[in-house]
């Protein structure tokens, strides 16, 4: 918005000119939402009291999870205003990305807002049946991959892979089921890995900001040529939402930092989750994704393996899945689970933006 109304007036006023640079606005994004979502939780705790809005606890986790009982939970709803009131001010609205993820954003975050809405009046720790939140998260990702394979680039449908410089397959159709299941699968291993405070708040935060980068990178042609990936025109202004991601999410941390005050729910996890989905798909980075948010896929392929194994053998692999519980219940503090992940996740992003040189 700001650069529609204002770098117009360039002419008037030079200063305005900066409003051009998406750098300035990437960092300007980051800025406004974070402010909103710190100065908006103490509001957003006291309204969730109010409508006794409390975490219900799985009763078969680990004990000291009981203690957590009634924390007030859908504080995602505070992240997700903070980041579509930061790209509207300011991304340029005249390109169709901006509405694609802010539709994702909104629409993965209903899916989660509705299911947690369930838990709340229910009492309990069931919301949406699994079919149900599927339903849901597969109409969210299939009309963002119809809309992509409508409006397809020479690139959408390629498939990349991190280390090599050119695409090893054009999925053609192949690609809308493709996307589509990597959009629902993220979006519920952000989900998963949604257990512990601060947890998925700080993984998220890493990778949004690797993916600011990427999304910068592969709109500037200089920079692309150099690196030797997809010169996508038109995904430097991801970049934005990324840093406002990332900022909402900062602003988030701090009262979901041990022991905490406010839980995102699912309305947050799936929309975080859902937007990395979206982000990989249309910078190409589908793979890379899988490498940079090598936790998420951890944690997913726990409770994958864990079911599976069960429903062969009805014995168990891990104590409990996800896989942050199981170090739990093996003694580990969740102050130790939540630090050692996030140097995980560290070691994951230098990985996987490690690849963009060797190609």
């Amino acid at each position: 918005m700001f650069k529609e109304f204002l770098f117009p007036l360039v002419k008037y006023f030079s200063p305005f000119n900066i409003f051009q640079y998406i750098t300035f606005r990437a960092a300007y994004a980051a800025v406004t939402a974070l402010l909103l979502s710190f100065l908006m939780g103490p509001w957003v705790i006291r309204q969730l009291k109010i409508l006794k809005a409390g975490q219900k606890v799985r009763e078969d986790g680990p004990k000291t999870h009981l203690a957590k009982s009634g924390t007030p939970t859908m504080g995602g709803v505070m992240i997700i205003f903070a980041i579509v009131v930061a790209v509207l001010l300011w991304q340029d609205l005249r390109t169709m990305y901006t509405w694609i993820i802010l539709f994702a954003v909104v629409g993965f975050g209903a899916v989660g807002f509705l299911d947690d809405m369930l838990k709340i009046t229910r009492k309990n720790s069931r919301g949406l049946p699994a079919w149900g939140k599927l339903l849901g998260q597969f109409a969210v990702a299939g009309l963002i991959a119809v809309l992509l394979y409508v409006n397809k680039t020479p690139y959408t449908t390629l498939l990349y892979l991190p280390m090599l410089k050119d695409a090893v397959w054009d999925m053609g159709l192949v690609w809308v089921p493709f996307a589509v299941l990597l959009q629902v699968g993220f979006s519920n291993a952000v989900n998963l890995t949604d257990g512990l405070d601060g947890l998925a708040t700080g993984l998220v935060i890493m990778v949004g900001i690797a993916f600011a980068a990427l999304c910068y990178l592969s709109g500037r042609a200089d920079y692309a040529e150099y690196l030797q990936i997809p010169n996508l025109p038109g995904t430097g202004e991801l970049a934005v939402l990324c840093m406002a991601y990332v900022g909402a999410c900062v602003g988030y941390l701090w009262y979901n930092i041990y022991p905490c005050q406010l839980m995102m729910g699912d309305v947050g996890s799936l929309s975080l989750g859902g937007v990395l989905g979206v982000l990989s798909l249309l910078v190409k980075k589908e793979i890379l994704l899988l490498i940079i948010g090598g936790v998420f896929v951890m944690e997913a392929a726990s409770v994958i393996i864990q079911v599976a194994y069960y429903k062969m053998t009805k014995k168990r692999i891990f104590l409990m899945s996800t896989f942050h519980h199981a170090c739990e219940l093996r003694g580990w503090s969740e102050i130790q689970v939540v630090v050692r992940f996030w140097i995980l996740g560290g070691l994951f992003l230098i990985v996987g933006l490690s690849t963009l040189k060797i190609q």
